[in-house]
């Protein structure tokens, strides 16, 4: 469980500042590792087929696009949102399989207690998008407090979306769903809603469009490891308990 923020010291910021004037004298930069290449491939694999199904599913429940491309083409589209919805479920749930140990470790991180640090990031998260020079913001876990609440919706929808996506698929191949049909159908809707909604605003973050991220996207879409310096800014707690065990540190040239 959380203990709280961790104080640090004028001394401990001093040394920090000293190390990492030191490591870029020798030509060198520490890096965390921050995600296994596991969990690099089954985030792309996810995100591109949400991605996909989002688009393709507008092409098969929105009647003005079905009849603007043409039946033929609805037909083509409707089956490759069928595909894209497997690869949905099942590469998390075989990655899940996987790595038993990860799943529960990320979950862990979502339901994370909330400390002063996690509230007070919260109250100055937008502002801070747009006046990240003149704002300091508190240190963090693993998981921002914000980005635990975003990611745990994406989650929650996203399981929405799966499960109410196969319950359609059989009603289609297998079973008859009769009027229980429209109430699922209505469910996967609101999934693909609030999908879009945070999703694009993971996108919009993870992209780094703004200051403060830019070259995040390499977390996921990289080697997986972000630079000590970077750690420390943006994840303060997470990166000096890193630090201290040295499990996950990796020296690079600079």
């Amino acid at each position: 469980m959380n203990k709280g923020p961790v104080a640090v010291s004028a001394q401990e910021a001093a040394q920090n500042k000293a190390f990492l004037e030191t490591m870029k004298a020798k030509g060198t930069e520490r890096y965390i590792k921050r995600h296994s290449l596991q969990a690099r491939i089954t985030h792309g694999v996810t995100i591109i087929a949400c991605i996909l199904l989002c688009i393709s599913g507008l092409f098969v429940f929105v009647p003005a696009l079905a009849q603007a491309v043409g039946a033929d083409t609805v037909f083509a589209i409707r089956m490759s949102h069928r595909v894209l919805g497997v690869i949905f479920v099942a590469v998390p749930l075989i990655s899940a399989i996987m790595a038993p140990k990860g799943v529960v470790h990320v979950f862990k991180n979502l339901f994370e207690r909330w400390d002063s640090d996690d509230k007070k990031w919260m109250m100055l998260f937008f502002p801070y998008l747009f006046m990240a020079k003149w704002i300091h913001m508190p240190d963090q876990h693993e998981l921002k407090s914000g980005q635990r609440f975003a990611d745990g919706m994406l989650w929650l929808f996203g399981a929405l979306m799966g499960v109410t996506g196969v319950i359609l698929l059989l009603g289609t191949t297998v079973v008859d769903l009769g009027g229980a049909h429209g109430v699922v159908l209505f469910l996967h809707d609101i999934g693909f809603l609030m999908i879009c909604i945070f999703g694009l605003a993971h996108i919009f973050l993870g992209a780094g469009i703004f200051q403060p991220y830019r070259g995040t996207a390499k977390l996921m879409f990289g080697d997986g490891m972000v630079s000590e310096s970077d750690a420390l800014y943006h994840w303060g707690h997470w990166a000096r308990e890193e630090i201290e065990s040295g499990e996950r540190i990796v020296e690079k040239k600079a």
